[in-house]
């Protein structure tokens, strides 16, 4: 008997005020969202929020009732390239509590902004510098995958061309709970222009040879509001930006993503039609 190919679920990052399982699940139900991704804390800010053990089982339950893989999106402002001691520490704790956090809910990776070496020219001190801070923390830790989410390619990126991620990877010893969080807004922000012909292709080959097969665990379907390589990660809705609808429909059909999550970043007000345009060029 052939097997029908295993597509990929398509949801959105979802709001949780109000409660994670309460208003989360709700609003990943009114959307039509197949696979979610949300923050545990104030993606902004460096206090951990400690979460709430009712809600954590109901979310998790709630998830795996549904069958929708989650994802928590880590602090914007880690960065383990940094020269900044105060910001090293934080950082640190910041992922430790989004690893402990994610565990907890179910989740299935981890995703955290690839980071900066801040300096201009010492980009192999701050990979070093991120190996000597990030690889203890995942040995010591257990649970979800770390999703390493390349940049929109601007100040000093550790990570903002997908090929970047070859050194990022090697400097972690290819540790086995690395995997890639795809940002198709940062890819395009950072130089892989979508839009011209075998672009998608090129960029999920080039993802392949630098980190090898098997290590895609999410894409961030974004369409963008500036033109390629601008270094700006704007996000627009599916289809409203300057990659279009088509590279989509050509992502989804790649042996490489199939059976990837795929998610929306947009506005809370339009995750559903986002999501039914991707459902439409999946099928």
């Amino acid at each position: 008997m052939v097997r029908a190919p295993q597509r990929s679920p398509i949801g959105s990052h979802i709001p949780v005020g109000g409660g994670l399982a309460k208003r989360g699940l709700s609003y990943a139900d009114s959307v039509g969202a197949e696979t979610v991704q949300v923050f545990v804390s104030n993606p902004r800010g460096w206090a951990p929020a400690p979460g709430n053990p009712a809600q954590d089982e109901a979310f998790r339950a709630g998830c795996a009732e549904r069958g929708i893989p989650a994802f928590v999106h880590a602090p914007y402002l880690i960065n383990l390239g940094s020269p900044t001691p105060a910001t090293l520490e934080n950082s640190v704790r910041a992922i430790e509590h989004s690893l402990t956090r994610g565990r907890a809910i179910g989740a299935a990776g981890v995703v955290v902004h690839a980071g900066s070496a801040v300096t201009a020219g010492e980009r192999d001190v701050a990979l070093k510098r991120m190996r000597e801070h990030l690889l203890p923390v995942l040995d010591a830790t257990a649970g979800p995958r770390l999703l390493i989410e390349p940049t929109a390619g601007g100040g000093q990126a550790l990570a903002g061309r997908v090929e970047d991620l070859a050194d990022y990877f090697a400097a972690l010893d290819h540790h086995p709970r690395l995997g890639v969080c795809l940002d198709t807004c940062h890819a395009f922000a950072a130089g892989h222009d979508l839009t011209a012909p075998g672009g998608v292709r090129a960029v999920l080959r080039a993802l392949t040879k630098a980190v090898g097969r098997g290590r895609l665990g999410l894409v961030h379907a974004n369409d963008s509001k500036d033109p390629a390589g601008s270094g700006r990660d704007r996000h627009a809705m599916i289809g409203a930006g300057m990659i279009g609808t088509g590279p989509f429909g050509e992502l989804l059909a790649s042996p490489a993503v199939r059976g990837v999550p795929v998610l929306v970043e947009t506005p809370p007000d339009g995750a559903a039609a986002d999501i039914a345009v991707l459902k439409r060029l999946r099928g």
